[in-house]
């Protein structure tokens, strides 16, 4: 039964399953991590009824000021940004490829890139693309262990 949630359903799942490839302990997602999204408000299914409908550019703009606000309340050392739609508005154009694999750093922040865990997305079907999931997966164990292990000035 998927749930309410953001990532409440198979692709939350997935996300917990990449948690743990990075060496967060199981449930980690649930108990551990602010999740929050380009829009405040649901933007309902796909005309199809199949999948839910990606918020349209005034969705996304109108709601900018309450994802803003959150990042500089919150103050999280470091974004995991999800899917294209999320990357190409927080972090800018281009293809998954180009951004997905290492921790970028803007807006004097660390994001991590990452496909969407969605299994509607074919992105991972590749073998190249599945390697620069697994180089971010690798990314983030790395600054968990550096945030585990390091003073707080030291963690970035």
């Amino acid at each position: 039964v998927e749930r309410q949630l953001p990532f409440g359903g198979p692709g939350g799942r997935v996300l917990e399953q990449w948690l743990c490839q990075a060496g967060f302990p199981a449930g980690f997602l649930r108990t551990d991590v602010y999740l929050t999204a380009l829009t405040r408000c649901f933007p309902g299914k796909m005309a199809n009824g199949k999948g839910d409908r990606a918020p349209s550019p005034a969705e996304i703009a109108l709601c900018q000021p309450f994802l803003a606000a959150e990042l500089h309340i919150i103050e999280p050392e470091v974004v995991l940004v999800v899917g294209s739609l999320a990357i190409h508005t927080l972090l800018g154009p281009g293809p998954l490829a180009q951004w997905v694999g290492q921790m970028v750093t803007q807006q004097g922040r660390q994001w991590l890139p990452l496909p969407h865990p969605s299994g509607v997305s074919t992105w991972l079907n590749s073998p190249d693309h599945r390697a620069q999931l697994d180089q971010a997966l690798a990314e983030l164990g790395a600054w968990r262990v550096r945030t585990i292990t390091a003073p707080p000035a030291e963690r970035l």
